[in-house]
């Protein structure tokens, strides 16, 4: 690749989201600010090589998106638009030669988030607006057809436009909703990429760079934000034990057997600064609750051992704000490495009847370890057998045929 290319390639990852979130809070039009940039940067990799990589890349890229959406304009020649991008003109002299460009990208996130767009899509929205994702990226990240995905995608930005919404920061009243949907997006987003099956699926695993990436920016915009704080220092947690996850040989480790010696200190030491920050402002939410789970488990670098009756009194605080069945099944496994495999068993038991988790491999894992240590391998073994069923990760089916096999 030539340097021409790596240089477009640089700007386009520093300044994607942020041209395009000023091109469509002009406009109103996700998808044609798209077009308009995309043509841009083909032209800059027609002309750069031959004509040299101008002194401010990014505003020349800017200047000459505007021109292809005020050419458009004029070819469609409806008045709502040509007053539009009229007044997009006159903008454009004022805006494109300044030192830097306004920073919306934030808004819109906002956007992405809006109680318009359906919540599976908001995600990959952002991954797409903010970021420059392509659709067949997301849709491999998210599972799903690239043509689905991308009609998705599209129907998302029809509805930006056709619904007005307006690129700004919501109003004080609606902010902490509308930010706790983009903070849910950003974790679904990272959640996607942390539980790829095998860890070969190279897209989904740079989703959870994205994802820190994005949650990285919010926080650089909104510092004084306890779950956006929160929810970064919660993937670096995660994203910290990423290398011991896996033995050289591609097997996996569960948490409680992982060496920290592999853990990634310095992203450790971050998001322990990041919880500091959240907690001394004083609200207290989901995000900063899981990071504090995090953090006592961190504990076991030191100590040699999770502090698991500080985890058991997190995941009391968790279910209460949450109802999470997911949050009652880790709770049952802290109780058991705190009281005992009895008593995390009998909380599991009273999760047995629940729907959701027919079919949740999570649960029948933890039930079928549980059930192992107090003895009834009968029923550890089916537990075990159900589980192996329903997991899509051969490293982590390996692992529990292994434990199935050591009951025999």
């Amino acid at each position: 690749m030539s340097e021409t290319n790596h240089i477009a390639e640089a700007v386009a990852r520093a300044s994607y989201g942020k041209l395009l979130a000023l091109i469509a809070a002009r406009t109103g039009d996700v998808a044609g600010a798209e077009d308009a940039l995309s043509e841009a940067f083909a032209a800059a990799l027609a002309g750069w090589p031959a004509q040299g990589v101008p002194e401010n890349p990014r505003a020349w890229l800017l200047t000459v998106a505007r021109r292809k959406l005020i050419d458009a304009a004029r070819r469609n020649r409806t008045t709502h638009e040509a007053s539009a991008h009229l007044q997009l003109l006159a903008e454009e002299i004022a805006e494109a030669t300044a030192d830097d460009v306004p920073d919306q990208r934030l808004a819109l996130m906002f956007v992405c988030a809006h109680r318009a767009i359906h919540e599976a899509v908001r995600a990959p929205l952002m991954l797409q607006t903010v970021l420059g994702l392509d659709a067949a990226t997301i849709a491999s990240a998210f599972l799903t057809a690239p043509a689905t995905m991308g009609q998705r995608l599209a129907r998302a930005k029809a509805r930006i436009r056709l619904a007005a919404i307006p690129f700004r920061l919501p109003e004080h009243a609606d902010l902490h909703e509308r930010l706790q949907a983009v903070l849910d997006a950003i974790y679904a987003a990272f959640s996607s990429g942390w539980t790829e099956p095998g860890g070969t699926e190279f897209r989904r695993r740079g989703l959870t760079q994205e994802a820190i990436w994005l949650c990285r920016l919010v926080v650089s915009l909104l510092p004084d934000e306890p779950e956006a704080l929160g929810l970064l220092a919660l993937m670096l947690y995660a994203e910290s034990r990423r290398a011991a996850r896996r033995t050289a040989d591609g097997d996996y480790v569960p948490l409680d057997e992982q060496n920290p010696a592999g853990w990634d200190e310095n992203l450790i030491e971050q998001a322990e600064t990041l919880l500091l920050r959240a907690s001394a402002i004083g609200v207290v939410g989901r995000f900063q609750l899981e990071a504090a789970v995090q953090s006592a488990h961190v504990v076991r670098r030191r100590t040699g051992r999770s502090d698991w009756p500080a985890i058991v009194r997190l995941y009391d605080v968790l279910e209460t704000v949450t109802g999470s069945p997911v949050v009652a099944i880790n709770r049952a496994v802290a109780l058991a490495e705190a009281m005992g495999a009895i008593v995390g068993l009998a909380q599991l038991d009273l999760l047995a009847d629940d729907p959701r988790l027919a079919d949740y491999q999570p649960y029948w894992a933890a039930r079928a370890g549980l059930l192992a240590r107090t003895g009834a391998a009968d029923l550890a073994g089916a537990a075990y057998r159900r589980a192996i069923g329903l997991e899509a990760d051969p490293a982590v089916r390996r692992f529990l045929q292994g434990r199935l096999a050591a009951l025999r």
